[in-house]
């Protein structure tokens, strides 16, 4: 049985935990296969069932596992992180709703990537931000959306058709990542902001050299004061965060420009936002303040921007790659789509009622979620000292939670927790392994995606699109290594030999 429990006396003081000798340093024991959070390999085998497991220097071997512990002290980089494997406890971390867990923000470079927007706010600033941007991604809205999602797909496999597979002889190569970034920048573009991939661009583009930065920043020891430094990197980054600050701005004015035309801000993402930025008309002699400032709708624009685009990508990408190296599955898929959605051709478009009926897809999907999180672990930080699993974490540590790790417990998952295998979340089946309460990927409690019925939706559309019109086998070019880059994508990309249905 786990615990957590919220401690008068500070046991345990940061400046010790900071201040443990780095010799004796606990690292993730039974890390996710082929999921290697700093520097990957240039390739694994597809078959690989990679454990890390690592010694201190005197030779004890340290761990979650030790005297049944699955909490315990690690390192990333020049950081003391408390490791918390433990799925029960992590899920009681995430389902807090006292304010004793906050996000953490460990790097400044961090909020000019996503901006102090929904993901990273904490408190009384959460709940402002949460109440404009939820009703964008409510049902209704969903369903409306379903048409663009649809669309920009069908966009995408008729270029295939068009540039590579029919002049090929109805066979080709294309490299699928690249791809699917460039949809779902385009769907979050259109649906979130009313504006198109090529509009945003350069937003994207400079969101994703802020990600690498980032994910260097987050290795490396700080010197206080160092950001502001004139140094290469920050000039850098200055210049990207100026770029993407002036382009959303235009799109911003855009709007605001076109609101008599139109008769209001529009009831997409961007439009609500500035719906509660716009002051409101006095009620009963009484002014009310607006809800968010025109620097907290661009935050939260990047915030989307990013979150939108990056997750759902990865999504898109690991699920072409089981679905090329389980054909079996591929073809089920196939058969699904065909049925619910009709066949590839013509100018129907699937709607969100009929993705709602793709059963197996689903499956497919929270498998893949299961073994190629888009997003491998979770940090949080202790706002009071806590008890968690018999050990004692003070107030201002820094949680991880390992989600690669946890989607492959036995305890929780069974014996085949590393098997492929998208028929343990049917609850029909009858199964003995891990249910879909114990996936991590989108969060849960509180602070859980609020995207996450967007981008499975989103993500449904895209692969009904593909699988109608082609079947899909790994290149040869194909170089298996996922490594994690605040997202977990495939090093080397995902080059795929596209062939049509038709051939």
């Amino acid at each position: 049985m786990t615990q957590l429990k919220v401690k008068a006396d500070n046991s345990i003081s940061l400046s010790k935990l900071q201040s443990i000798n780095k010799n004796q340093k606990c690292v993730v024991v039974r890390c996710a296969p082929e999921v290697l959070l700093l520097s990957p390999p240039d390739r694994f085998p597809l078959s690989a069932q990679l454990s890390v497991k690592l010694t201190a220097r005197n030779g004890q071997r340290v761990g979650a596992r030790r005297r049944g512990r699955r909490v315990f002290l690690c390192w990333f980089g020049s950081t003391p992180e408390i490791c918390v494997g433990d799925v029960g406890l992590a899920k009681r971390v995430l389902s807090d709703r006292t304010g004793l867990f906050p996000k953490n923000v460990t790097s400044p470079v961090l909020l000019k990537l996503l901006g102090n927007g929904l993901v990273l706010a904490n408190g009384d600033e959460w709940q402002r931000h949460k109440k404009v941007v939820h009703p964008a991604f409510n049902t209704d809205k969903l369903k409306t959306m379903t048409a663009t999602m649809a669309g920009c797909a069908r966009s995408m496999v008729a270029r295939w058709e068009e540039g590579g597979v029919a002049s090929h002889g109805g066979r080709a190569v294309i490299e699928l990542s690249g791809q699917f970034e460039e949809v779902t920048a385009d769907v979050i573009s259109h649906t979130a902001f009313g504006s198109s991939y090529a509009e945003g661009k350069q937003v994207f583009m400079a969101l994703r050299e802020l990600q690498f930065i980032t994910f260097s920043t987050l290795l490396s020891v700080q010197i206080p004061g160092s950001r502001y430094f004139p140094t290469k990197k920050n000039l850098r980054v200055w210049m990207l965060d100026k770029k993407v600050r002036s382009t959303l701005m235009e799109i911003i004015n855009n709007r605001l420009a076109a609101k008599e035309k139109a008769g209001g801000y529009g009831d997409d993402l961007l439009g609500l936002m500035l719906e509660a930025s716009a002051p409101a008309p006095p009620e009963h002699g009484e002014s009310r303040a607006p809800l968010l400032s025109m620097g907290e709708i661009i935050d939260e624009c990047k915030t989307f921007f990013f979150a939108g685009q990056e997750t759902t990508s990865h999504l898109l990408t690991w699920t072409m790659f089981l679905l090329s190296t389980h054909p079996e599955w591929q073809e089920k898929l196939r058969q699904e789509a065909v049925r619910e959605c009709g066949c590839g051709g013509g100018d129907r478009l699937p709607t969100y009622d009929m993705l709602c009926k793709l059963k197996l897809m689903n499956l497919f999907l929270l498998e893949t979620l299961r073994l190629y999180s888009p997003v491998p672990l979770i940090r949080r930080r202790t706002r009071a000292p806590v008890e968690m699993g018999g050990f004692t974490a003070p107030a201002g540590a820094i949680l991880t939670l390992p989600i690669a790790t946890m989607h492959r417990d036995e305890e929780v998952w069974g014996t085949d927790a590393g098997v492929f295998d998208p028929t343990r979340f049917d609850g029909a089946a009858g199964r003995r392994g891990g249910k879909k309460a114990a996936l991590l990927s989108f969060s849960l409690g509180p602070r859980a995606c609020i995207g996450q019925s967007f981008a499975m939706v989103e993500t449904k559309a895209a692969v009904a699109a593909i699988l109608r019109r082609f079947r899909l086998a790994l290149s040869p070019e194909y170089v298996h290594a996922p490594t994690d880059v605040i997202t977990l994508r495939p090093k080397h990309g995902l080059p795929m030999i596209v062939t049509s249905v038709h051939t």
